[in-house]
């Protein structure tokens, strides 16, 4: 096999064991994908849902960023050992307070402005799905505030990634913003992203995201992730990134040897395994 060009090589994840020790003692924020990267196959782990606790239950600050919708936030606040969750790609973020019973939440858009444009992401759906025959609304779009998700590899296909950058290629042409998961195509009208919307939880929770950048990680596993693997010195992508890598305009910096669930719980041995020498 003929060797990377250099500038390819250059921009490839190094292994996580590279990953500084000092950097991964020194975290006090775990920010994370949901899909395939904690997940496996569709499923939560107890390998992985395990590594939540352990994170959780030693002083950490987890944060899932996810693609999907308010309704499953509103859940994963409540119920998973985490701080919080921003959802629909930065669209908004819910944190729970167990002691209080109470659910602090932030929507990007007004309730007005968001119904007004439904009626254009749908249009703008059904174009999509006309563009691209087997891709069908996703399964959750129920509990949706703000996107459409348009699926094509989660109950739908799976179709290959060059049929979601054209699903993609359809919202962007009418206007709309969007981005390709590992199974989803989401689109929205409005001026958020993952990186927007985690600046926004911060500063309204703890401090401004760029004072304490080398203080927080981010896992992920595909395109949608790239701002933030872009903004976090830290970022580490889970082993089924591979295939997206040689077209993400940001790679992580490292990459866990598992995929999914697996590498999420390589990153929270890794992290842990550091805090423990470092003390």
């Amino acid at each position: 096999m003929d060797a990377l060009p250099a500038e390819a090589a250059a921009r490839m994840p190094a292994p996580l064991a590279e990953a500084p020790r000092a950097g991964l003692a020194g975290l006090r924020w775990v920010l994370t994908d949901i899909d395939d990267t904690l997940t496996t196959g569709g499923r939560l782990t107890a390998a992985a849902y395990a590594a939540l606790e352990r994170l959780a239950a030693a002083g950490l600050h987890v944060v899932p960023v996810t693609g999907r919708p308010a309704g499953w936030c509103d859940m994963v606040a409540r119920v998973w050992p985490v701080a919080a969750v921003v959802g629909e790609n930065g669209a908004l973020w819910y944190a729970h307070d167990h002691a209080t019973r109470r659910m602090r939440r932030h929507h990007a858009q007004e309730e007005a402005l968001r119904l007004a444009n439904r009626a254009r992401l749908e249009a703008l759906a059904a174009a999509a799905l006309r563009a691209v025959p087997g891709a069908r609304i996703a399964a959750d779009q129920a509990f949706r505030a703000f996107d459409i998700a348009v699926d094509f590899a989660e109950d739908a296909g799976p179709l290959p990634i060059a049929a979601a950058e054209r699903i993609a290629a359809v919202f962007r042409a009418g206007g709309a913003e969007a981005k390709v998961s590992s199974i989803h195509v989401n689109a929205w009208i409005g001026d958020w992203d993952k990186l927007s919307g985690l600046r926004h939880l911060f500063a309204a929770l703890w401090q401004p995201l760029d004072a304490v950048l080398d203080q927080v990680a981010y896992l992920g596993d595909s395109p949608n992730d790239a701002p933030l693997f872009a903004a976090l010195p830290l970022s580490v992508g889970v082993a089924n990134i591979a295939p997206f890598l040689p077209g993400l305009a940001a790679p992580p910096a490292f990459i866990t040897p598992g995929a999914g669930g697996a590498g999420f719980a390589e990153f929270a041995n890794a992290l842990l395994a550091a805090r423990a020498s470092a003390s």
